[in-house]
């Protein structure tokens, strides 16, 4: 069978056209997330020299690439099952298996007993709770998301703060952070709200009222000159915020819900 210049062969019959290469607007995304997956286990091997303040840095570059893989690929309408299913993995070890190994070669190797295992409960939490997300991804009734809000710590938030102690050993020097029975009982806390079932905030539901707009942006402009002259006491500082507002999560996410309960008594 012979092709001919029309697309068809010399029986008339249509042949299968070639398969056009990947588009490069489909590549990009993907490989923000290929880079921020080499961030996160090159993190590893600054641990491993004792450059933990450069394993830190590399952790949260991965997670800057992380928030820009999938707008990047919305923007350029770029979506594919195969980069979420790259992305979840590369969350996992990043932000999971990375902070884990991080921790335990800055402090909970000193008791290994118990400090692997909550090393190993952070790493599973975090993939825990990724599965626990692409089951879901499909689902229709999704009560949290349907109201604005996150299922537990996101992925990358949770490998800030889990660092906290490390943040706090570098800018201040005490060893007292060091401790290997605090800092495992601060990781397994933090494996807890990974897979929990607390409604916790995202960018969709702060909605500060036009009073406040001004100065929230003032604020974001000194916290990003505080990160540049001091970044430890500034990460520090992000992370409690972080946990301080989780109550105000919850307190807003039951509000909404009792509101939704009151509805169709209403209408009835």
């Amino acid at each position: 069978m012979v092709k001919g210049d029309d697309g068809y062969a010399d029986d008339g019959s249509a042949l299968p056209s070639v398969a056009k290469g990947l588009a490069l607007r489909a590549l990009a995304p993907n490989a923000i997330t290929s880079a921020a997956l080499c961030s996160g286990l090159t993190g590893i091997r600054f641990a491993i020299n004792g450059e933990f303040e450069k394993a830190v840095m590399a952790v949260i570059l991965a997670g800057l690439l992380d928030g820009i893989d999938g707008r990047v690929a919305r923007m350029m309408k770029a979506d594919s099952r195969f980069g979420a299913e790259l992305d979840s993995l590369a969350d996992a070890i990043s932000f999971g298996v990375a902070p884990a190994l991080i921790l335990y070669l800055w402090s909970l190797k000193a008791e290994p007993r118990y400090g692997w295992f909550a090393a190993l409960a952070l790493a599973v939490c975090c993939a825990l709770r990724l599965a626990r997300f692409n089951a879901r991804i499909d689902l229709d009734e999704q009560p949290h998301k349907s109201a604005g809000f996150l299922t537990g710590v996101p992925a990358p938030v949770g490998a800030g703060l889990a660092f906290l102690p490390l943040y706090l050993w570098i800018a201040s020097g005490s060893e007292l952070f060091r401790n290997p029975v605090f800092v495992a009982l601060w990781v397994a806390g933090i494996a807890f709200l990974l897979i929990s079932n607390l409604a916790t905030l995202s960018w969709k539901s702060l909605r500060p009222r036009r009073s406040v707009r001004l100065g929230l942006i003032a604020v974001v402009g000194l916290s990003i000159a505080a990160l540049l002259t001091d970044p430890w006491w500034t990460l520090a500082a992000i992370a409690v915020l972080y946990l301080a507002l989780i109550p105000l999560g919850i307190i807003r996410y039951a509000r909404v819900k009792r509101l939704r309960t009151a509805a169709p008594q209403k209408t009835g």
